[in-house]
């Protein structure tokens, strides 16, 4: 998406790490004209695709999962990182985050996540794949179906994208980072730009 593509080089930060910080338009100020193209963009990619819910875990995946539930119409449920006192029927995995450097709990109440739920993820980043892995968690606990991931961003070299699609899992992201190296942002050409 080539909106994206040029957001991230133009306000983009890299530090040590692998760490891509996009803070002022993404995960602490939002870009709300940038989040409604790139859940266009969504729905276009997963059009075939038979879903009646949008997931995601907060915060960060919160303003493009609504932005793609409100496109197709469809409830958005997130998993949640604190464990709410009046959460009934919960569902619960640990999740590793990269960028925080430390496990959480993330959890959803089975009255929102449902057997037969055909849910679909929608993440602002994809790195090691943890939070995905987590949702596919859950979502298994429910006996719902994963019926595709989409990421805004995904670090390729860090592969969690690939051991999601060797798992046979529809994944889109919009934007893939080949590299970080020497704090150089380097981005996949993906053929999308057309």
């Amino acid at each position: 998406m080539k909106a994206l593509k040029e957001r991230i080089l133009r306000d983009g930060k890299c530090f040590e790490g692998g760490i891509l910080k996009v803070d002022n338009f993404i995960n602490h100020q939002m870009d709300p004209i940038l989040m409604k193209s790139m859940a266009v963009e969504f729905v276009r990619r997963f059009a075939s695709t038979d879903i009646n819910k949008i997931i995601t875990v907060e915060a960060s995946g919160i303003a493009p999962a609504i932005m793609v539930g409100y496109l197709l119409e469809l409830p958005v449920v997130f998993a949640k990182k604190k464990t709410p006192s009046t959460m009934e029927h919960m569902l619960a995995t640990k999740v590793f985050s990269f960028t925080k450097q430390r496990s959480y709990d993330v959890c959803v109440s089975s009255d929102y996540l449902c057997k037969g739920d055909k849910v679909l993820f929608i993440d602002d980043f994809l790195a090691n794949g943890n939070a995905a892995k987590g949702i596919l968690e859950l979502v298994d606990q429910a006996g719902a179906e994963l019926v595709g991931m989409g990421f805004l961003i995904e670090k390729a070299f860090q592969h969690g994208g690939d051991e999601l699609r060797h798992m046979g899992i529809h994944v889109e992201s919009l934007a893939i980072i080949e590299s970080l190296d020497n704090c150089e942002i380097k981005i996949k050409d993906d053929g999308y730009d057309r």
